[in-house]
């Protein structure tokens, strides 16, 4: 079953012909989402073989240009294309203003709906939820109101011991209550599900720390993760920089990963003035060992 990143985008606020400002897709057993949408997301998208025409449920962090701008560019594609299905956005509130606006004085409205969702700045909030997916913002400390989110399957099923089925002669209702952690009775003994049930797929998780100052706060919220994204802007000669302009540096990335036990670290949002990763890795692997910079294309599958 497929979890699988996608960096569209991981650069900084400035473009370069290296680095497209921040987006990321995420496939999630096959339910399809866009993490931040700056310029040219929707021609990444299709470079990157992205189900892009699938994505039912758009996030933005904030409201800074390098985080939305390419958002009204790849609605409007999906509505010349005829997309008829609705949109769920969550973002700051504002977006549906500049949403309205950019419509009104382009004379020209989307074929579908858009369900929008304002997020809350002030505590984690659970933003989606269906029968294998959990979805929360959680937020981050930036220059304008900004939130991460946290994508986190939910405990699988067990697996029934085949051999079992026939010695105890358990039914189909027995084994589902037995697959769901359930004990039941069968033929007035009782049946213990952890005797007759192995350990289903182990629950995965990613989360995207969005631009951000070093802040420990955010480290209960994205506890156990099995993937991180968190902003290295700049690298540690650069660390007052960093605190004045309220984002992160590589080994200040490297510290939350360590101290939110992380499985892995991925370290992006680049600045313009660097032109490779290289020294970002080399910072970082000082305080966490697993880490992978982040290039546009770069596609990561989180195994089960």
């Amino acid at each position: 079953m497929k979890f699988e990143l996608t960096i569209l985008g991981c650069g900084g606020a400035i473009p370069t012909l290296e680095r497209n400002p921040t987006s990321q897709y995420l496939n999630i057993q096959d339910r399809h989402f866009l993490i931040d949408c700056g310029e040219g997301s929707q021609i990444q998208l299709r470079k990157f073989n992205c189900k892009f025409s699938k994505i039912d449920h758009i996030f933005i962090s904030h409201l800074h240009g390098d985080h939305f701008l390419g958002l009204f560019g790849y609605l409007s594609t999906l509505s010349l294309l005829g997309r008829k299905s609705p949109i769920n956005i969550y973002a700051p509130e504002e977006l549906m203003n500049l949403i309205n606006v950019h419509n009104k004085i382009s004379g020209k409205n989307y074929n579908f709906n858009l369900s929008f969702n304002a997020l809350n700045f002030n505590k984690p909030t659970k933003l989606f939820e269906d029968n294998i997916l959990e979805i929360f913002s959680f937020p981050v400390n930036h220059s304008v109101p900004c939130c991460g989110f946290l994508f986190k399957e939910k405990l699988s099923q067990r697996n029934i011991i085949k051999t079992k089925i026939k010695d105890l002669g358990l039914g189909i209702g027995d084994i589902k209550k037995l697959k769901n952690r359930e004990n039941c009775i069968v033929d007035g003994k009782s049946i213990e599900y952890k005797d007759v049930t192995e350990l289903g797929n182990k629950s995965r998780s990613y989360a995207y720390c969005a631009d951000t100052k070093y802040d420990e706060k955010i480290i209960p919220f994205v506890k156990d993760v099995d993937v991180i994204y968190h902003e290295s802007t700049f690298l540690e000669e650069l660390k007052n920089k960093a605190s004045k302009t309220k984002h992160s540096t590589a080994i200040q990335a490297a510290t939350i990963a360590l101290n939110a036990n992380a499985k892995m670290l991925i370290l992006g949002h680049f600045s313009a003035r660097y032109d490779n990763d290289e020294k970002f890795v080399k910072e970082a692997s000082s305080i966490f060992k697993n880490i992978v910079a982040a290039h546009d294309g770069f596609k990561y599958q989180i195994k089960n």
